[in-house]
């Protein structure tokens, strides 16, 4: 088959493995009626862009020209996006391919993956048990096969989180390192843009492209070019961090993984503590509340779908009543400047830690992913837990990201589990190049 058959006998392939099988894993809310011509305009060009061939799932709070941005909910089900998102542009301009929107939580609020107004997307890499959430169809479509990467949004673990119930690779890069023009946000102190893959490579590659200042986002930051540095050869000194109540079988995955890494990369590695990290998850919340209410004022009925109020899920009911709770004038901003003064604290305390260690690793979340459905069983705060080894590097605006580490077995089954790496703001070249020799381990 000559190569420029290539992309679109494979998009083929992706559309085909899609029809025959996304009922079951519900990743997909919309596909790209376009993509085969697409294809073919980009196997006609005699120039190659940097993503030439890649395919491409969009987490559906990301807008994309003429498919629906409907952040899986009914208020925004028929919102068809009138622009591409910068990251899409800058995706188009180097031929990567969109194949569709994907499924998340309401409005990129939950851990779980359930709480979409169009169904729970299951994980293919341990059926019948949520993918995690919110970026689920991110993962679950790249753990699937369905494509080659997909973009997700971040805010307090939404990539990672997935990617290691999914066994598939999720970066977030530091806050400000990549335009979040174009995404309907959750949290603007927290939200980033990232990349769910098969390999730490490819994901690299696709940051490369989307990384880098610009005007229509106030929020990003000149970290300089975003390129994935040598650990090959290099001794790294890496701190250890624990938190109680982490699934012991989780940790003695971690541990595992970390024993290997000294055995064959011969890194050093040191216990870590982290002051104030036990406060992450109550710090974050007062946060997303606030601000998801803020974003979600302009979703009245008028201009956008219908009233999120009158059509949305009980989680985004939740932020929405709890964001408007903690705004009332009596309250004069009080617990929202405190939570601002712990994200602080937090962030100085990773400062210190990235001048004594290398980067800083942890399991991605202290629990399996539990069987759909079993959350309504739940309790709040074990759901929201959840978060509690993710969300303090949104806090402290480093980056990040889950490296599949290995799996538990319960029973007959073989549950991934991630390892999650962290280095310093704007360190994202490094922190993707120590990524790599661990996934290295693997193969």
């Amino acid at each position: 088959m000559g190569k420029e058959e290539l992309i679109e006998e494979k998009v083929k392939g992706y559309l085909s493995r899609i029809k025959a099988e996304d009922k079951k894993v519900n990743a997909f809310l919309e596909l790209n009626g376009d993509v085969l011509k697409e294809a073919r305009k980009v196997d006609s060009k005699k120039k190659k862009g940097k993503l030439f061939g890649l395919v491409f799932g969009v987490k559906s709070n990301i807008n994309v020209l003429g498919l629906k941005a409907s952040c899986a909910s009914e208020t925004l089900k028929d919102y068809k996006s009138t622009y591409d998102a910068t990251v899409i542009k800058k995706i188009k301009e180097e031929d990567g391919i969109i194949i569709g929107m994907l499924n998340c939580d309401e409005f990129a609020s939950g851990v779980s993956g359930e709480n979409s107004a169009f169904g729970a997307t299951d994980n293919s890499a341990a059926p019948g048990r949520i993918t995690g959430g919110s970026s689920s169809g991110s993962a679950a479509a790249v753990a699937a096969g369905f494509c080659d990467l997909s973009l997700g949004s971040d805010t307090g673990g939404s990539i990672r989180t997935p990617a290691s119930h999914c066994g598939v690779i999720g970066v977030k890069p530091s806050y400000g390192a990549v335009s979040r023009y174009g995404l309907i946000d959750l949290s603007m102190s927290l939200d980033q843009i990232g990349v769910l893959g098969k390999n730490v490579e490819d994901c690299a590659n696709v940051l490369s492209v989307i990384a880098g200042k610009e005007d229509r986002d106030t929020s990003t930051r000149d970290f300089g070019k975003l390129k994935m540095e040598n650990y090959g050869k290099k001794k790294i000194k890496i701190g250890v961090l624990r938190l109680r109540g982490t699934d012991s079988k989780i940790q003695k995955v971690i541990d595992s993984k970390v024993k290997e890494i000294v055995e064959k990369l011969g890194w050093n590695v040191g216990e870590i503590e982290i002051e104030n990290i036990e406060l992450a998850v109550e710090t974050y919340y007062p946060l997303v509340y606030v601000e998801f209410f803020s974003g979600t004022r302009r979703f009245d009925g008028r201009k956008y779908g219908k009233k999120i109020e009158d059509v949305s899920g009980k989680e985004v009911l939740r932020r929405i009543l709890g964001g408007s709770e903690i705004s009332k004038a009596e309250f004069a901003g009080q617990y929202y400047r405190k939570a601002l003064g712990v994200k602080n604290l937090i962030s100085l305390e990773f400062e210190k830690a990235f001048k004594k260690f290398d980067c800083v690793v942890s399991p991605v979340t202290p629990v399996l992913p539990w069987k759909i459905g079993q959350g309504e069983k739940m309790s709040l705060e074990e759901i929201y837990a959840a978060d509690a080894l993710t969300c303090p590097s949104n806090l402290a605006g480093i980056c990040a990201i889950s490296v599949p580490a290995g799996f538990v077995k319960e029973g007959k089954e073989e549950i991934p589990v991630g390892i999650q790496v962290m280095c310093g703001k704007g360190e994202d070249g490094k922190l993707l190049g120590i990524a790599r020799e661990i996934e290295g381990l693997s193969r």
